[in-house]
């Protein structure tokens, strides 16, 4: 499919043609158009998974620091109304888009109805992901493509789809997905949660290299043990017949002696998703009290 062929099944409030066949594209990937409501907005994010957590966490830096935010999770995820309360009640805009973003069409769904309440997408994060722990031998079939779904193929979709609104906007923009420590050092039960942050990493190579002259960038974070209902989860798994947690084996084994917060990864995605960062693509940044040294 080409680049046209997938502008074709978006809409665009702001569209600038030569930008399209990338020959013009501003040099401030953050000048907006002057239109109404958006004069103090840095302009506007889309955080997958944005109910709790880490997206949870990103989504209010997001607004702290000036962007209206859109936030995305699954139908019935009650806890995105509580969410797009705060974020109003820092002085933003807000938007709620359920959505799977494993499906295409979900995530063609979830574009539109961003662009229609908020006029556009500068910053995309996707940050949505699951974690199922499974040894080699344990793992099956629809295990491995259920991970796969969700953690690579959505991120494949966010990218395609929120680069080609950027595209046609004219004004660059970020993309920004979550990889994890596990996406560059693989560990026991990790077996396809492993392989789908790695392979997080090699889109994000690849989008970096062929999107850089749209004026966008593209990066991904790779939080280690962080404190939240994942960790929880996997220290049920992990603890047991004398093995420490995971929680506990990582903060023992990380120069900086803790499990990481959401803040931490939020810190970390607020700068790439700055104007400051634009001489920075393609890489994966580690959040994790040095526990991996590039």
């Amino acid at each position: 499919m080409t680049l046209h062929a997938v502008l074709e099944r978006l809409p665009y409030f702001y569209i600038n043609p030569s930008s399209v066949c990338g020959f013009e594209i501003t040099n401030d990937p953050f000048l907006f158009p002057a239109t109404s409501g958006m004069a103090s907005s840095k302009g506007v994010a889309l955080v997958t998974g944005g109910a709790r957590g880490i997206g949870r966490s990103i989504a209010l830096r997001l607004a702290d620091d000036g962007f209206d935010v859109a936030i995305n999770d699954l139908p019935g995820t009650e806890q995105l109304k509580d969410v797009a309360a705060e974020i109003e009640g820092k002085g933003r805009r807000t938007h709620i888009s359920t959505g799977d973003v494993s499906q295409e069409q979900d995530v063609i769904d979830m574009i539109k109805s961003v662009v229609d309440t908020l006029g556009g997408i500068d910053v995309m994060v996707a940050n949505a992901g699951i974690l199922l722990m499974q040894k080699v031998f344990d793992t099956t079939v629809e295990a491995f493509d259920r991970t796969y779904a969700i953690n690579v193929r959505g991120v494949m979709l966010c990218y395609k789809y929120a680069a080609a609104q950027m595209v046609a906007q004219g004004r660059g923009g970020r993309l920004i997905a979550a990889s994890s420590l596990a996406g560059k050092r693989g560990s026991p039960f990790l077996f396809s949660y492993s392989a789908s942050k790695f392979a997080v990493r090699g889109l994000t190579h690849v989008a970096a290299t062929e999107l850089a002259q749209y004026g966008i960038t593209v990066n991904v974070y790779c939080p280690g043990a962080t404190d939240t209902r994942m960790l929880t989860e996997m220290d049920e798994v992990t603890s047991g017949d004398g093995r420490l947690p995971t929680s506990q084996a990582f903060a023992n084994n990380t120069p900086m002696g803790r499990t990481g917060v959401p803040t931490d990864v939020a810190n970390v995605v607020s700068f790439l998703a700055s104007k400051e960062s634009g001489f920075i693509t393609g890489q994966s940044i580690s959040v994790d009290g040095g526990s991996y040294l590039d």
